[in-house]
């Protein structure tokens, strides 16, 4: 059956710019291109065609596709990460910088995030624009699969934002979240939280309610703490 718009697929990609790969799904291949993320959870990606989940060139080149099928596409910038706006480009007073400034630099200013280009006595140019803008991506991607349950579609969108797996349910219309513990400090989730509300309201219409569920352990007693201590290196002795 062929890959349409609004289907939850696992995909498989590489992206490759100048020859240098920027992302991937593969953990082995982001090791080896010194781009690996111990936070991170690698293999296939779940997305829904037609969401914004990949960029739009990938996305529009897995339209029509098959599961198993795999390809190669070219993606312009327009259809991967913009044009270099020169409009992003601006100069800041060296005064606004908390440590000396060199071209190069990764600096936040005034909530942007830019790349130092050049210092000009006390002036710097920074760009604004993402490191990739204007630049042609080339992506090697395989369809892996089609996600036909409600649940796995959602633990997908949560592994997709937060990057984590997390227990999920659905009983006559109630969707029910396992929280993982200490969940409340991960900014990640803090700030896709909604995002994976939103989403999943707006594409999973036999969802009628979302509970999320945490769940804590009263703590165990010192001695008890101790002694599985003890047991534990006592077996890795042996």
């Amino acid at each position: 059956m062929a890959i349409k718009e609004g289907d939850f697929i696992q995909l498989s990609y590489t992206g490759r710019i100048e020859g240098m790969v920027f992302d991937t799904t593969d953990e082995d291949m982001a090791k080896e291109a010194g781009i690996h993320n111990p936070q991170a959870l690698y293999g296939p990606a779940v997305i829904r065609v037609g969401s914004g989940h990949i960029v739009a060139g990938l996305e529009e080149a897995v339209i029509g596709k098959d599961v198993g099928e795999e390809g190669d596409v070219e993606v312009p910038p327009e259809k991967a990460f913009g044009a270099h706006d020169p409009n992003q480009v601006e100069s800041v007073p060296i005064v606004k910088f908390t440590e000396h400034p060199v071209t190069g630099m990764r600096v936040k200013i005034d909530e942007k995030e830019g790349i130092v280009t050049s210092v000009i006595g006390r002036r710097v140019v920074v760009d604004f624009n993402s490191p990739l803008a204007g630049k042609t991506a080339i992506y090697h991607f395989s369809i892996q699969g089609v996600l036909e349950h409600p649940t796995e579609k959602v633990k997908g969108l949560i592994r997709l934002y937060v990057q984590r797996e997390m227990e999920v349910t659905l009983t006559k219309g109630v969707l029910k979240i396992m929280l993982p513990p200490a969940i409340v400090y991960d900014r990640r989730w803090l700030l896709w939280r909604g995002r994976v509300v939103q989403e999943i309201f707006e594409y999973l219409p036999e969802v009628t309610k979302i509970q999320f569920i945490e769940v804590f352990l009263r703590p165990k007693p010192k001695e008890e703490k101790k002694q599985e201590a003890k047991t534990a290196e006592k077996t890795a002795e042996e």
